[in-house]
């Protein structure tokens, strides 16, 4: 079996991913190469577009997403909004219902609510989105507990963290629609998406998302890929069964002792690729790190983690060195600090720091 190296590894990565060279995509074409772009934080998501080109497009983000319609946001991959294209969306959606949540215990007595109660809370929000309407939080609740009486449940269903309107995005009911002032509102895909084609057999969206996250995050074992996508919540045999059904047109190398899988197209470019040397500067929540996990030592060092996920779910804006977390940053009233890990040299650290004066300006 042929091997690499992880220095090789992230090298490939950076490259593939835009880090290690700014391109040309357009911001639906990376959130493709990316596998999505993670958008809790929507600065975020405009910043890990606009990094990774070489002339960043004010305002592309938005027209993606609001006047072409080619980027949706939704909630997908550890139960986090992120900025998807249109056309694949739903892969990811399927594979994330797969955990079913909503069936345990545990999950129905923390939010009150039964499976039968989103079943009868998806038909609702289904019929009140029909007619194509974007409605907002307040709107879509004060609909669905008018239409299924569940008066219980509307300080849940209007919570900002969309416990229960999840399992309905994961079920194509809803996506994000265009914002009404600083107001979210909520559409049916089918309505708003012109790339939207339906709902996937969940043998199609394991060939998609493997696929499309071996591309950027490979190579990878069904448990780092089953990390990324749930934090490991999905049943062990359901991972099985989707690599499985993504066999074909993937392959494996082992990675310092450790047998993984690469997409065929990427494995003599991964194996002819030497280790980076560059320092480059990725914001917070960037998919380079969220592709891999923060738990990983190849990439962040076990004992900077604390540094990097911090409390609140929320990742640092990092600096890398060889493709490797050296260090973190912040911005603020246009001057950049770093604090380094390690010793990070002075001249690409400026260099980058120059390249991204006009994005933190």
């Amino acid at each position: 079996m042929a091997s690499v190296t992880w220095k090789q590894v992230l090298a490939w990565r950076m490259r593939r991913q835009f880090v290690e060279q700014a391109g040309d995509l357009p911001a639906p074409e990376i959130a493709r190469r990316l596998a999505g772009v993670q958008a809790q934080v929507a600065s975020a998501a405009e910043f890990a577009v606009a990094v990774r080109r070489r002339t960043p497009v004010s305002g592309e983000v938005a027209r993606a997403l609001l006047d072409d319609r080619t980027l949706v946001k939704t909630w997908a991959a550890r139960g986090t909004l992120h900025l998807l294209p249109a056309d694949e969306a739903a892969a990811h959606l399927v594979l994330c219902s797969s955990i079913r949540n909503w069936e345990k215990a545990a999950w129905q007595r923390t939010f009150g609510a039964t499976p039968a109660d989103l079943e009868a809370i998806a038909a609702a929000a289904a019929g009140a989105l029909s007619d194509g309407a974007a409605l907002t939080r307040e709107e879509l609740t004060r609909a669905v507990v008018d239409e299924t009486g569940s008066g219980h449940l509307a300080e849940v269903l209007g919570s900002g963290w969309g416990t229960l309107l999840k399992p309905l995005a994961w079920w194509g009911v809803l996506c994000y629609g265009p914002p009404q002032g600083t107001k979210v509102t909520f559409t049916s895909p089918a309505r708003w998406l012109p790339g939207w084609a339906g709902m996937p057999s969940m043998e199609e969206a394991a060939r998609t998302v493997i696929h499309a996250y071996l591309g950027a995050h490979g190579p990878a074992t069904p448990d780092m890929f089953d990390n990324w996508l749930m934090r490991k919540q999905s049943r062990k045999k359901d991972v099985r069964t989707w690599f499985a059904a993504a066999e074909d047109g993937v392959s494996a190398v082992e990675v310092e002792g450790v047998s993984m899988y690469v997409l065929d197209e990427h494995k003599d470019e991964l194996l002819d690729t030497a280790p980076s040397t560059s320092v480059r500067l990725l914001g917070g929540f960037d998919q380079y790190i969220l592709g891999a996990g923060t738990g990983s030592t190849y990439l962040v060092p076990a004992e900077h983690k604390s540094q990097v996920s911090r409390a609140a779910g929320w990742i640092s804006p990092v600096v890398l060195h060889e493709g490797r977390v050296a260090g973190v940053w912040e911005s603020a009233d246009g001057e950049v600090t770093v604090t380094p890990f390690e010793d990070i040299p002075a001249t690409p650290l400026k260099e980058e720091l120059d390249r991204l004066a006009p994005l933190l300006g």
